[in-house]
């Protein structure tokens, strides 16, 4: 009795058909799509090569400045205090006129250095930052020798992070920023009022 089950035949086998060269074996249908070369993986290091249609878009993105693109992040008082800082530098540690104040922020790594050179009755002539951090940190430093040149160091200590903070506008996220900006305004001053309680007693001895 013939058993009504046939043996589909290869169409590579085929009377009048053969496979192309190159076609694997197993590989009925390859003869229809031609030859495939065989998967290679990808070498390490290698770069992914984006459509030829997107990399001018790529490539205009990169040129934009940084802050550009996170503009809409900050306010326009900490752009402007960002690329137009006031009173960038620092002062000579060794006057005694001069008090330094440096402060850090461990959880995000800002660090602030303020020096401030201020006359004998306490008036602030002079007013100098350092900082290594974001752009609130720097916007804050800024402001805030700003606010302190002029000032004796009793209004100076005045200088609260909540003011500055108002002034810039920072988000909740940032306000650690003005904290240590405030920091370092009173590290300034209890340095320079050390400095000059050393004089007095040197001069009181003599």
């Amino acid at each position: 009795r013939a058993s009504a089950r046939t043996t589909p035949v290869s169409p590579a086998r085929r009377p009048g058909r053969s496979p192309r060269p190159g076609s694997p074996p197993g590989s009925p249908w390859q003869h229809l799509r031609g030859p495939q070369a065989p998967p290679t993986a990808p070498r390490r290091g290698a770069m992914l090569r984006l459509p030829a249609a997107s990399r001018p878009i790529i490539t205009a993105a990169r040129r934009l400045p940084r802050l550009a693109l996170a503009r809409s992040a900050y306010n326009d008082a900490v752009v402007d205090h960002f690329e137009n800082p006031r009173n960038v530098g620092k002062l000579d540690k060794k006057d005694p006129n001069v008090g330094v104040g440096v402060r850090g922020a461990p959880a995000c790594g800002d660090v602030m250095q303020l020096s401030i050179k201020a006359s004998p009755d306490g008036r602030i002539t002079e007013a100098k930052f350092k900082t290594f951090g974001c752009g609130s940190a720097i916007a804050s430093s800024s402001l805030a020798t700003e606010w302190m040149t002029g000032k004796t160091v009793d209004e100076a200590l005045q200088i609260s992070n909540s003011q500055l903070a108002a002034h810039l506008k920072l988000p909740p996220v940032k306000l650690h920023c003005s904290m240590l900006a405030e920091d370092a305004i009173k590290a300034a001053v209890e340095d320079w009022r050390s400095k000059q309680a050393e004089r007095d007693g040197a001069a009181g001895e003599a």
